[in-house]
């Protein structure tokens, strides 16, 4: 009996070590978590459309957990430096990546090597967020229609050129030229706002932004629209054609927000996060954003994500490549 009573004891002690250690983690996330503050990591700039989400669903989620919520900006390299940071931190739930499709599915595709993996370096929690983008040009431009833009590309091979602060817009420019079979310089920047200030000031000819980044100087009188990338027409744009109505046949692209924490957070914490963005995106702050820019709630379960997120690496890389973006 004792040769096999002391195996016995080893494995009892063994697992009862393993539950003690599992105990806090539990805990934390069925009753205490968060017991600090979260900090949601935001891959472009202050205004940008992502940044606007991230705030408002951070109001709300302090709101329900009486815990700061810090949105830090880690802007540049498409979106990489803010993955990257959050694959890299803690696996505890106090970091939160909130992503788009330019993180999540476009930039395996765009760059021969990234610093993090969309896949294996994170856990999904949740989608956030679905919108359209807007083809904008400065209120004084000469080109008032799609058709009088694509117009002077083709007049003047290589002249003009379209700005863009991500790879939703970056990918949205470069189908432009595609299915226009225009050649247009691409200027890139660090973020959408950023490449709408010089677009403005005349710097660049136009670009094709997120509804959230675009309308504001829309309706401000700064910019004009000229075609908006879905299918159907933007409710807060009524009065814009889709840039497939607008003679660009065939234009259609969307893009799209989701929550994201680092891989191995544990399936409880995970849960608590989803939870708690989920009561946030039918927030008043929440709803108000998707309201004033045109985007529309979207949730699911971390199952679910994963998979709209394999669907969607997928697409971005048949548009890519259809757009003939060389891998940078």
């Amino acid at each position: 009996m004792a040769f096999f009573s002391q195996p016995t004891r080893l494995r009892r002690q063994l697992l009862a070590a393993l539950l003690t250690a599992a105990l806090p983690v539990l805990s934390a996330a069925q009753s205490g978590f968060p017991e600090r503050p979260i900090t949601f990591v935001v891959p472009f700039a202050a205004g940008s459309a992502t940044d606007q989400l991230a705030r408002a669903l951070g109001g709300a989620v302090s709101e329900q957990t009486k815990q700061p919520v810090v949105v830090d900006n880690k802007a540049g390299a498409s979106g990489m430096l803010a993955a990257q940071s959050v694959a890299r931190a803690p696996a505890d739930g106090y970091t939160v990546l909130i992503a788009t499709n330019t993180t999540q599915a476009a930039n395996e595709h765009l760059f021969k090597k990234l610093a993090y993996d969309p896949v294996k370096d994170f856990a999904p929690v949740t989608g956030l967020a679905k919108g359209g983008q807007v083809l904008v040009v400065r209120s004084d431009s000469p080109y008032k229609t799609a058709a009088e833009l694509v117009a002077a590309a083709r007049k003047q091979p290589g002249k003009l050129s379209f700005a863009s602060g991500s790879a939703s817009s970056r990918v949205a420019g470069e189908m432009f030229k595609q299915l226009t079979g225009t050649d247009i310089l691409h200027v890139p920047y660090k973020s959408n706002p950023n490449a709408l200030t010089d677009l403005i000031g005349g710097q660049v000819d136009f670009m094709i932004p997120d509804t959230a980044t675009g309308v504001p100087q829309i309706k401000g009188g700064k910019l004009r629209a000229l075609g908006v990338s879905t299918t159907q027409r933007i409710a807060l744009l009524a009065d814009v054609p889709t840039l497939d109505e607008a003679g660009v046949k065939g234009y259609d692209m969307s893009y799209w927000f989701a929550a994201y924490l680092p891989a191995h957070t544990p399936p409880a914490i995970v849960a608590r996060v989803h939870e708690l963005l989920l009561n946030a995106t039918r927030s008043a702050g929440v709803k108000s954003f998707n309201d004033s820019t045109g985007t529309t709630a979207w949730t699911c379960t971390p199952e679910e994500l994963g998979r709209f997120q394999a669907s969607e690496s997928l697409k971005w890389g048949k548009v890519i490549k259809a757009a003939g973006i060389e891998p940078e």
